[in-house]
């Protein structure tokens, strides 16, 4: 590379830091509710980066005020929108932790369920396509039971409804998860493995369409085991909720 030209991008990354350092000593100087309303453009413009950044900038200028606090509040949804779920959930806890009682903390709670939210519906077709059994569902659960503690602790929040049905999307997707995995230990004949996916479904998730398999692969594996009393136990609830539908299992997910 020629010398004029190195210059020339010597010169051009000059320019850049010193627009970066102009920008952030701007930030120091600007009124609080100036340097939010900007804020506030940027977040509006998907700059999520850059609204992270001086969100920042405000919160330590102004730690007790209560641009300060909206702050710590942006940071969850700005941080969230960066597909940061980690640092969202970060800073939920931090606003909970230091305003427990603040007329929003419903909000904190309620996005720290949101942050880990998939609302992709076609979950089983990639675990079919995939085959990939053994597809960490941790992120679901954690929103799950994030949306659990919201609702009970906020049951007359603004936010509920809009948990509640992310709940049971929640709910049947993490059923379906343990049916697709017991599913595939009944092709294998792994009595005792499949049983337990398909108990878990009958605990924890009892209203999610799941159940009937459940109840059917629990009949099943108890026949298999020679555990007569359970297996007719399993026969006779899934009779009662489900007529007609006979008891044994025929597996249908990926080989």
């Amino acid at each position: 590379m020629n010398r004029p030209l190195t210059a020339l991008y010597g010169l051009a990354a000059l320019l850049l830091l010193a627009g970066c350092a102009s920008e952030k000593s701007k930030d120091q100087t600007l009124a609080p509710g100036d340097l939010y309303t900007q804020i506030q453009a940027n977040i509006a413009a998907g700059n999520y980066k850059t609204a992270i950044t001086r969100l920042q900038t405000l919160e330590a200028r102004f730690p007790f005020d209560a641009y300060g606090t909206q702050a710590q509040l942006d940071l969850i949804y700005t941080n969230y929108m960066q597909g940061d779920g980690d640092s969202a959930e970060d800073a939920a806890d931090r606003f909970i932790r230091e305003h427990p009682r603040h007329a929003d903390v419903d909000y904190a709670y309620y996005m720290k369920g949101v942050a880990y939210f998939d609302n992709s519906p076609d979950v089983l077709q990639r675990l079919f396509n995939h085959e990939n059994f053994q597809r960490d569902p941790s992120n679901a659960q954690k929103s799950f039971e994030a949306f659990q503690l919201f609702i009970e602790k906020f049951p007359n929040s603004k936010y509920t409804s809009d948990a509640r049905e992310r709940m049971v999307f929640l709910r049947n997707r993490l059923a379906d998860f343990d049916w697709i995995v017991a599913d595939w230990y009944m092709r294998r004949g792994a009595w005792v493995s499949a049983l337990q996916r398909a108990y878990n479904i009958v605990q924890r998730y009892p209203q999610s369409p799941r159940i009937e398999d459940a109840l059917q692969i629990m009949a099943t594996c108890y026949t298999k085991l020679g555990i007569t009393d359970l297996a007719d136990n399993a026969r006779k609830v899934l009779e009662e909720n489900f007529p007609g539908v006979p008891w044994e299992y025929t597996p249908r997910g990926p080989a």
